[in-house]
């Protein structure tokens, strides 16, 4: 059944490896909880208690809006195949944007990505796993290309221009920071 350790042992790593899809979680002081699904292998496992995982532009920008106020984040996989487990790290996270000193030196971990926006960087202080019998099977049949396809299409300054209309702020108007403040 579950189990709690206190950074990410080789096993739970392995696991994490080979998921293809995982859940995003965060929530600032007020307004709505955001759960979102992630795939597209933008998940990379740093350390025993560090986990990076890059952001594509999508149709809002929670996660960033929740965690520029309040840093907590949960990240969550479930075995779709296998033996059955439910994991959860829980965490402090920070964001990294393509403006910051740090994204030279992260980004070159995933591969080249259009429309990336933003690298969470999770440092990892609790790994719990539950049993996950409930999780159905589901048979992975690849990835899906039509946000690449969408974002190729737009181009940079038309993904520019998405990230003025529709990424800037949550959907409670708390500020993403996804364009760099003068003051930084």
């Amino acid at each position: 059944m579950g189990q709690r350790y206190n950074e990410i042992p080789q096993k739970v790593m392995t696991f994490i490896q080979n998921q293809k899809v995982f859940f995003v979680g965060t929530a600032a002081a007020d307004g709505r909880v955001n759960i979102s699904p992630k795939g597209m292998d933008s998940l990379r496992v740093i350390d025993s208690q560090r986990v990076l995982w890059l952001n594509v532009t999508g149709s809002g920008n929670e996660t960033a809006a929740h965690v520029a106020e309040l840093p907590r984040m949960t990240l969550m996989f479930c075995a779709f195949e296998g033996n059955p487990m439910i994991l959860r790290l829980y965490g402090t996270a920070r964001v990294i944007h393509t403006y910051d000193e740090e994204w030279e030196r992260l980004y070159p971990l995933f591969n080249p990505t259009p429309g990336v926006r933003q690298i969470f960087d999770l440092s990892v202080d609790l790994v719990q796993t539950s049993c996950g019998m409930g999780v159905p099977f589901y048979d992975y049949a690849g990835e899906r290309d039509q946000l690449m396809a969408w974002t190729v299409k737009k181009g940079d300054e038309g993904i520019r221009d998405y990230w003025q209309e529709k990424n800037q702020q949550s959907l409670d108007g708390k500020p993403t920071f996804i364009f760099k403040p003068d003051n930084r």
